[in-house]
């Protein structure tokens, strides 16, 4: 069932169930469907009737949105994905240089701003704007738009850096939702507490197959470990979704407190967890089935591991439902179990790819199968192992070393809570492998860490230089912010501590 259509049917049925709750605003299915049903409106009134200017070329109508984490935001999306429409989702946390180039590049019909608990919309070939204050109203219909339109428009982060516009048609997504409902469980009773912001893939996911279901979600400005734990507890959430930091931070709060018997289900992705992230949440969560899945914004799921699956540092579980997993040589052939290289997906859930074709990198495909560059081996029991992502391999001294294969090696060492392994640039070995390392309470013991990376790395995968960090700079989405921590490398920041 398509997105607007379930939202529609449960602002019939359930007008007053709680749909959408951000912080100390509550939003019913009623609520939702009002709201939606006016910005969609707006939105329809201010357009020009012409929809070909924007990158589309007159395939649907193309609606900005770049309201962060914001509490009309779910009714905004719902409008912005309705009928012909298509919603391409912009975070407000990138520089704004960056967001000028994106919206130059869309050149969409319309923008979506946040204006305090408002929002304002914005004609970019005119200028023209509009503030848009929802207010009580009769739901209308929301209507529905064919399966091969393009839906949605995300973006991910190019090798330059830059980020690259990923375009996904509305069958894909609905199978998506369909698939996710099924496998993760997630019915009417399912209140789901997502913290994360709603402009990337793991958030809005949750948002909307919460919302397909007619279950609650429960949003946040901000992740806040102290806030989350008591909103958890308050609304007892039978679920959540995070990225492992967040996971990390909530477990550190919940310990020497009371635990959180109320959460049924935690779900991760965006980097793997640790055993000593998973015995944290079997404490702080004692009730909870922890699901870890690995994908891509381009591939959609591909791979899921729960508790029975294996645990090894490059271990990421087995084929989602309905994933086909492949491993590939660079001329196309298929390998054998244990065997590296890189991983080819077979699915309906992969994206139809960059809008304008990226940056040469990345995203490409081989007959019905599709990868984004990551490498990795299947075990023969169907394991995938991930040992590289695409563009991440540093060449040291004529070794090709895969950044992620060290830190899955230094997480796993004792007092270590976050890792992030960089390559920079050296005069005579072309680039060296360096290491910046948030302990876990006690300081990391020297000569204990090196035994640790002994047994497990040649010695040429060794870090050169290794820092220790008391908080790690972070991204809005939870995960490690590289860029500051070369910037503070560069500048020789107090904030880190060399231990190597």
């Amino acid at each position: 069932m398509p997105l607007a259509e379930a939202i529609m049917r449960h602002a019939g049925e359930r007008p007053h169930d709680p749909a959408f709750r951000f912080e100390d605003r509550v939003f019913s299915f009623g609520d939702l469907a009002a709201d939606a049903g006016r910005i969609l409106r707006e939105i329809e009134q201010r357009s020009s009737a012409e929809t070909d200017s924007s990158i589309l070329s007159g395939r649907a109508r193309l609606i900005a949105l770049q309201t962060g984490n914001h509490p009309l935001f779910a009714a905004a999306f719902i409008a912005a994905t309705a009928g012909g429409n298509c919603a391409a989702l912009i975070d407000p946390h990138l520089p704004e240089p960056t967001r000028r180039r994106m919206i130059a590049q869309l050149r969409p019909d319309i923008v979506v701003h946040p204006e305090g608990d408002a929002l304002r919309l914005e004609q970019p070939a005119t200028g023209e704007t509009a503030l848009i204050d929802t207010a009580p109203d009769r739901v209308g219909t929301i209507p529905v738009g064919e399966g091969g339109e393009p839906f949605l428009i995300v973006f991910t982060s190019g090798t330059t850096g830059e980020p690259k516009a990923i375009i996904r048609d509305r069958r894909s997504w609905r199978l998506s939702l369909e698939t996710g409902q099924r496998f993760f469980g997630i019915g009417v009773e399912t209140t789901t507490y997502a913290p994360g912001p709603l402009a990337h893939g793991l958030t809005l996911y949750a948002l909307a197959e919460s919302l397909k279901a007619g279950a609650e979600f429960i949003g946040a400005r901000h992740f806040d470990p102290r806030q989350a734990v008591a909103t958890i507890t308050a609304r007892k959430a039978k679920r959540l979704v995070l990225v492992p930091t967040m996971l990390r931070r909530l477990c550190e709060q919940v310990r020497g407190s009371s635990i959180l018997p109320s959460v049924e289900a935690i779900t991760v992705a965006g980097a793997k967890l640790t055993p000593a992230d998973r015995e944290a949440a079997r404490l702080a969560f004692p009730e909870a089935r922890v699901l870890e899945y690995y994908g891509a914004s381009e591939l959609g799921f591909i791979t899921v591991a729960g508790a029975a699956d294996k645990h090894t540092p490059t271990a990421v579980g087995k084929a989602f439902p309905g994933v086909r997993v492949q491993i590939l040589d660079e001329a196309g052939n298929s390998l054998p179990a244990g065997e590296t290289g890189t991983i080819f997906v077979e699915s309906a859930l992969i994206s139809d790819g960059y809008v304008a074709g990226g940056d040469g990198a990345g995203f490409r495909r081989h007959g019905d199968l599709a990868t984004v560059g990551d490498l990795g081996f299947l075990d023969p029991d169907g394991t995938l192992h991930l040992i590289g992502r695409a563009g991440g391999m540093v060449l040291s001294g004529g070794n090709n070393i895969y950044p992620s294969e060290v830190e899955a090696v230094i997480m796993a060492a004792d007092n270590v809570s976050a890792v992030q392994v960089l390559g920079l640039d050296h005069p005579d070995l072309g680039s060296e492998l360096v290491a910046i390392i948030q302990p876990h309470g006690e300081a990391v013991d020297h000569l204990a860490f090196e035994r640790h990376l002994a047994a497990a790395l040649p010695r040429y995968k060794h870090p050169r230089k290794i820092w220790l960090c008391r908080e790690m700079p972070m991204t809005a989405s939870g995960k490690i912010a590289t860029k500051e921590l070369r910037q503070w490398i560069a500048e020789g920041n107090g904030a880190l501590e060399r231990l190597i």
